[in-house]
């Protein structure tokens, strides 16, 4: 079996919590921000890592890319241990690793015209001579779609769907192997939203990348994954194929975050659940299982309130975080 491009072993970012008498004193607790993230992705496939704000989807991004230093854990990239290396050596392994952000309005700088944006990467890395950097230019605005007429635009003067096209051709331009994807539709309309979905597919094939696509809304990462993670307080509670994941979800949060994707047929009749509460704080997560408090599992019982229950397999290519996965809601 061929080796993972992207692995990740028990990934930790811990903050200080908040600091007593007026801020000066020593930080009461810690917030657990990402606590214990494992997974792996195949080359040229992706990973979609769903939950709900607060989760630590993004916090898993930005420590991976090193936007934010990891407290623990490994991350490989392909034969690179990532976290081990020095700025020089990180510099230059930064063109495999790229990422596009959720605000394609604020992820640019309005000072700069689009042939500034994407040229900068190419001068820092040094890719491309001076001559043929219009060229280049022009070739990644065809790629994602955009008119080469634009490039002597500011965003301002874009629409948000021309403004995220930009901004993943500003990732392609230094040729990366892994894109972390940062719900990068979620501020896009939903006409709109279809179309960057189509050509981060169409990307994927041409280019064989690697996706990280992080989402809050399973309906879009159903499209886009071939395998799907589900994040919770800091931790990943369901991990399987995304076909899998949609037919047989084991862990009641799934469940319920699956209950929660609309249906196109008024109709169809669903049971909708309905979650109690807020998410818990990070900084003050609950006793065994963090999700008991908000749990509607019907076999639900002291054991969750106590015993924090282990990522283990369910099913052929499944795992779950659940005392009772075994025995699904109805």
């Amino acid at each position: 079996m061929t080796a993972p491009l992207v692995r990740v072993d028990d990934l930790v970012k811990h903050y200080p919590g908040p600091r007593a008498w007026l801020g000066l004193g020593k930080p009461r607790g810690t917030v657990r921000a990402v606590d214990g993230v494992t997974f792996a992705i195949p080359a040229a496939k992706t990973l979609g890592l769903v939950g709900e704000s607060g989760s630590g989807k993004t916090t898993v991004a930005r420590t991976l890319l090193r936007l934010t230093e990891p407290t623990a854990g490994t991350f490989r990239l392909g034969d690179d241990d990532v976290f081990t290396l020095q700025p020089a050596p990180l510099r230059r392994l930064r063109r495999r690793m790229q990422i596009v952000f959720q605000d394609p309005y604020s992820s640019l700088n309005p000072r700069m015209t689009v042939r500034q944006t994407l040229a900068e990467p190419l001068v820092i890395h040094e890719l491309v001579p001076k001559p043929e950097r219009d060229g280049r230019v022009a070739a990644l605005l065809e790629e994602v779609g955009l008119d080469r007429d634009l490039a002597d635009h500011y965003p301002h003067e874009l629409s948000g769907g021309q403004r995220q096209r930009v901004g993943i051709a500003r990732a392609l331009s230094v040729e990366p192997q892994f894109l972390v994807c940062d719900e990068p539709v979620s501020a896009l309309d939903v006409s709109v939203q279809a179309q960057v979905l189509n050509l981060l597919a169409d990307l994927q094939r041409t280019r064989r990348l690697t996706y990280l696509f992080i989402a809050h809304d399973l309906a879009v990462v159903k499209h886009i994954a071939d395998e799907v993670a589900v994040m919770y307080l800091g931790r990943i509670v369901e991990r399987a194929p995304a076909t899998t994941v949609y037919r047989d979800p084991r862990h009641p949060y799934t469940k319920s975050l699956l209950s929660a994707v609309p249906v196109p047929d008024p109709d169809a009749q669903r049971q909708r659940i309905v979650l109690e509460g807020d998410v818990p704080s990070p900084a003050h997560p609950p006793s065994g299982c963090p999700f008991h408090p908000r749990c509607p599992h019907p076999m639900k019982n002291d054991r969750c309130r106590t015993e924090i229950p282990v990522l283990r397999p369910v099913a052929a290519g499944q795992v779950a975080a659940c005392h009772f996965a075994e025995h699904p809601m109805p």
